[in-house]
């Protein structure tokens, strides 16, 4: 059974159907880039917003018994990514330049192994700046187990 896990999905208004179909498959390239690495998964992507999932694995552990820490903070970090890119024009360039994360919990391993779920979304969007937050929960438990404040550079289309 899966946990409650708040979702703000609502709030935002559909993305068109091409720049859904793209975000969708975020991370799915050839070869492989990092996001499929740590098997990121997007679940949902709208203006401004974007759900995505990081499967339990092994290889995300670290010795203490906990999913470590930067898997954690990759997966707060890439969750903004489709939030932000879903409205730019196809190829637009655009980074992160700024990331403040708070571990409030854990995902543990053995029988209480979860999948880790985050969303993002845009707070504010300027012109070459986008500000963002993100958030991870577990899947099963919904449990808050880290939040993010992000700043994104956006390379503005040329006149």
């Amino acid at each position: 059974m899966t946990g409650f896990v708040p979702t703000r999905a609502d709030r935002h208004d559909p993305l068109d159907a091409e720049a859904k179909q793209r975000w969708m498959r975020y991370g799915q390239t050839d070869p492989t880039i990092f996001p499929a690495l740590i098997g990121l998964v997007v679940e949902d992507v709208r203006v401004d917003y974007s759900r995505m999932r990081m499967p339990h694995k092994p290889e995300l552990m670290q010795a203490g018994g906990a999913m470590h820490g930067g898997a954690i903070a990759a997966l707060l970090d890439a969750a903004a990514v489709p939030a932000v890119g879903g409205v730019l024009e196809r190829g637009a360039p655009f980074s992160t330049v700024d990331m403040h994360v708070q571990f409030i919990g854990a995902i543990t391993g053995g029988d209480e192994a979860e999948d880790a779920v985050a969303e993002g979304w845009v707070v504010r969007r300027g012109r070459r700046t986008v500000f963002c937050e993100s958030e991870v929960y577990g899947d099963r438990t919904g449990r808050l187990v880290a939040k993010s404040v992000l700043t994104y550079n956006v390379v503005p289309p040329r006149a």
